[in-house]
Parts: C-alpha cells; sequence; structure tokens
C-alpha cells in the first residue's frame, strides 16, 4: 500500500504568512519527482515557483488558482512509493523514514512546522444526484412612483444550484458577500464549474446599488461608492514597510544640487571603448559605495532590543525599481566589491526579473542602503521614506539642462537634485552633511572618486 504524504505551503521566509495560487504546475493522477515544482504562488514579495520534496503519484490539491493559503495549509497529496489505484484510501503519514522518496529540506525555505499533519484521505469526488433550486436573493418592492418607474434589476441568480456546499472558495468573497447582504446561494458562479468569483459577489452588488427609479435619484441624491482596493500583495507589503519606517525612525533629509556634466561626460568616454554599457545608475551606485566607505554610519541598522547601532561591515545595495506588480526593491549583494561594470550588469538583471515577477525572496531582502533614481518619473526632487530597517536613503532627480555659474560664468550645464533621508539615531547632521557633499562632489569630479579607489 503507498503512503499518501501531505505536502504543506512552505515557510517561504522573511515573515510571509500566506500566498495565492497563481497556477497549478500538475494534475491530480500526475508523477512527480523530488524537487520538482508543482505550482506557482504569488508572495507579498515575488512569484515563487514551489518544489515538491516528495515523489511519486499527486493524488490530491488543495485550493484553486486564485486562492489564498496560510503557511502551513495543505497543498497536495503525494502517493510516495507505488502506483496508486482508483479507491485507495491510505492515510497521509508525515515522513516515511528510509524511503527514497522520503522529503528532503527545500532550498531557500524556512523549516517546516514540526506537528504532525491533520489526517487526510482521498476519496473520489461525485457530483449530486439531485438538484433543488436555489432560491433567489430577495429583492426590495419598487417604492411607491410614477407607473412608468423602471424596477431595480434583480440580483443575478443561478436558475440550478448544485447541491452541498455553496461553490465558493475564497474567503474573501465570501466576506464581500456578507458585508453586503448577498445569498451566496442565489448567484450564478463565472468560474470553472460554476465557482463564484469576487466579480460575480461586485456584480450582484452593483445591482443593488443600481437606484430604483430616477425620480427617486433626482430627489434624493445616492452617496457615491468609491473603488475599494484591498492592501493585498506587493501593495500592502509596500504599505506596511513604509508605516513602519515612519513610526520607527525619526528621519530628516538634506539635498544639493550637483553639476553633473563631467560625470556625463566620463559615462561617455567610458562607452565609447566598446564593451558593456555602463549605466548612470551604476556610476551613482559606485559614488555611493566609496561614500559609505567614508561614512559608514549611514550603512548600518539600529537594533531596538539590545539599544543598539549595528554597522555592517558589506554594502548590500537596494535599488527602487517600478514594475506593473508594484514598487520593488531587489538588492545587489556585495555593491562595495564591483566596479561600474559588474554593477551595470547585477542592475540589468535583477530589473529584468522584476518586471517578469521573478525575484526571489532572497532577492528582496538584506538590503543596508538604498539608491533611489525617481528621476526616470521626470521628478527633480523628493523626500524619500527609508527602506525599513536600512539607515539611510539617497535621492536622486533628473538630469537636465539648467543655468550654472561654471568656472566664474553663467552656462547652461547638465544639473542634478540629490537627496539624502537618513535616520538621526545613527548620525548627526554633520556625518549626513559630509556624505551627501562627497556624493555631490564626485558627480561634479569623477577624478574625485579616483584618489579614493
Amino acid at each position: 500500500m503507498a503512503q499518501v504524504m501531505e505536502f504543506k505551503l512552505p515557510d517561504l521566509g522573511e515573515g510571509l504568512t500566506e500566498a495565492e495560487i497563481v497556477r497549478w504546475l500538475v494534475a491530480v493522477g500526475d508523477v512527480v519527482a523530488i524537487d520538482q515544482p508543482v505550482v506557482e504562488v504569488e508572495t507579498a514579495k515575488a512569484m515563487v515557483e514551489v518544489p515538491c520534496p516528495y515523489g511519486g503519484v499527486v493524488t490530491a490539491r488543495f485550493g484553486e488558482e486564485g486562492t489564498e493559503l496560510p503557511v502551513g495549509a495543505p497543498l497536495i497529496t503525494v502517493a510516495v512509493g507505488a502506483q496508486v489505484l482508483p479507491g485507495d484510501t491510505a492515510a497521509p503519514v508525515e515522513g516515511a523514514a528510509g524511503s527514497a522518496d522520503a522529503p528532503r529540506p527545500l532550498i531557500g525555505y524556512g523549516s517546516d512546522d514540526s506537528r504532525p499533519a491533520r489526517r487526510r484521505r482521498v476519496r473520489p469526488v461525485t457530483a449530486a444526484v439531485s438538484a433543488p433550486i436555489a432560491p433567489a436573493v430577495p429583492v426590495a418592492p419598487a417604492a411607491p412612483a410614477a407607473p412608468a418607474a423602471p424596477v431595480a434589476p434583480a440580483v443575478p441568480v443561478a436558475p440550478v444550484a448544485a447541491a452541498g456546499p455553496v461553490p465558493v472558495i475564497s474567503p474573501l468573497v465570501r466576506k464581500l458577500a456578507r458585508d453586503g447582504g448577498i445569498d451566496l446561494r442565489g448567484l450564478a458562479g463565472s468560474g470553472p464549474e460554476g465557482l463564484i468569483m469576487r466579480a460575480d459577489v461586485e456584480a450582484a452588488l452593483a445591482a443593488l446599488r443600481a437606484p430604483a427609479a430616477p425620480v427617486a435619484a433626482a430627489i434624493a441624491p445616492v452617496a457615491v461608492q468609491g473603488e475599494r482596493v484591498p492592501l493585498k500583495g506587493v501593495r500592502g507589503a509596500v504599505a506596511d514597510k513604509l508605516s513602519r519606517s515612519r513610526r520607527e525612525i525619526p528621519d530628516a533629509t538634506c539635498w544639493v544640487d550637483a553639476d553633473a556634466t563631467e560625470l556625463m561626460a566620463a559615462r561617455a568616454a567610458m562607452n565609447a571603448v566598446g564593451g558593456p554599457k555602463i549605466s548612470v545608475l551604476a556610476l551613482l551606485a559606485r559614488i555611493c559605495t566609496a561614500a559609505l566607505a567614508k561614512y559608514p554610519e549611514l550603512n548600518s541598522t539600529v537594533d531596538l532590543a539590545a539599544n543598539e547601532i549595528v554597522r555592517l561591515p558589506s554594502v548590500n545595495l537596494g535599488f527602487a525599481a517600478q514594475t506593473e506588480r508594484g514598487l520593488m526593491v531587489p538588492v545587489v549583494r556585495d555593491a562595495h566589491a564591483m566596479n561600474p561594470e559588474a554593477l551595470s550588469a547585477e542592475f540589468a538583471r535583477l530589473t529584468e526579473l522584476a518586471r517578469g515577477g521573478k525575484l526571489s525572496p532572497a532577492d528582496l531582502t538584506g538590503g543596508t542602503f538604498t539608491l533611489n533614481n525617481y528621476g526616470v518619473f521626470g521628478v527633480d526632487g523628493s523626500t524619500p521614506i527609508i527602506n525599513h530597517p536600512e539607515a539611510a536613503m539617497l535621492g536622486v532627480g533628473r538630469i537636465m539642462a539648467k543655468p550654472w555659474v561654471h568656472r566664474g560664468e553663467l552656462a547652461v550645464r547638465q544639473v542634478v537634485q540629490l537627496s539624502l533621508t537618513f535616520d538621526h539615531r545613527v548620525c548627526d547632521g554633520g556625518t549626513a552633511g559630509g556624505f551627501l557633499r562627497y556624493v555631490a562632489d564626485c558627480v561634479e569630479s569623477p577624478a574625485v572618486l579616483l584618489r579614493s579607489l
């Protein structure tokens, strides 16, 4: 008899507590190998393919695409050690000792919960024999008005509903219906096999909100219902992080305008000799790492529990990348050890992963200092919010032609605004000002950077 192993959604690290199923990569009855990806999930940080630590035949899947599951919830069951025959109801067990298909730790994930999993039997699903007619959602009668006044549209109902549980799996959909007074038994689901989706409930709510008659609407204005966007996924993670930064970090910002003409000329000369192109962001990153070597206070974090400032030995440089999924901050590890060419290549690689939603949790964590080039949005200045738990962030505006006094004469130069937001607990204004002035000096005269190498 095969042993049916239950594989639960693993701890994806960095405090992530849930994930949404984006796409199943296997079906019931498929044969899977150890560490083969079985499902693609989306966390608050990235899209991740989850490998299964068991090898065998998939006997059950838990959750449809679009379902949010908490860490530790069952994902699939796999029959290990023998072919599963129809009607096999072997109970799942945790970890077969000595088996060749025994689970192995998943690289990059946190340790699994040591508590025994709930025992589950795998049974074939059969359709109900009879299906009573689902009751329609009650619709309030139209208020007395002119005889020709139209009646509010009724909530869509299913002509026939299957016996048994209401076909809805998302707790968010259930809550939305409950808060809006919608009876899910009367809705026709637009999802697979009649599954009730969020759009179905929202359509029913819109129908209930429709005014009963144009005359009534003219007499009693209806309150405008704004669009509600859940703070979840990437947007929710960004909101939590920025709110925590504002709550915990006493930040301050200083800024300066700098003449970037010589920096842009140096970049053009470097790219003219052939080879991989060097980006402006890479040159600014190299300047940042040199400045952090002179002012290590800004490459630190505050340990509140120990009441200590922790100065970090390596510069893991985060950079802001805007994607269709929202703001991402990929991290270039050991940036202080890279030259501009290597930094350009790493920025390009991480940006491509970010836009494709393929960054791993490790790519988005562990930063010690952030470089934010908001000039790509066509703006000159900003007061960045520190990327908690870091101690500082350098913001860079657009580089544009402006009148500038150069060598005692008015000239048109390429000018950029630089702003530094810093944690006032780790240093005072003198240190922050010294860091920013050094960065500006390197921008205005790249030879300053050569003297520090």
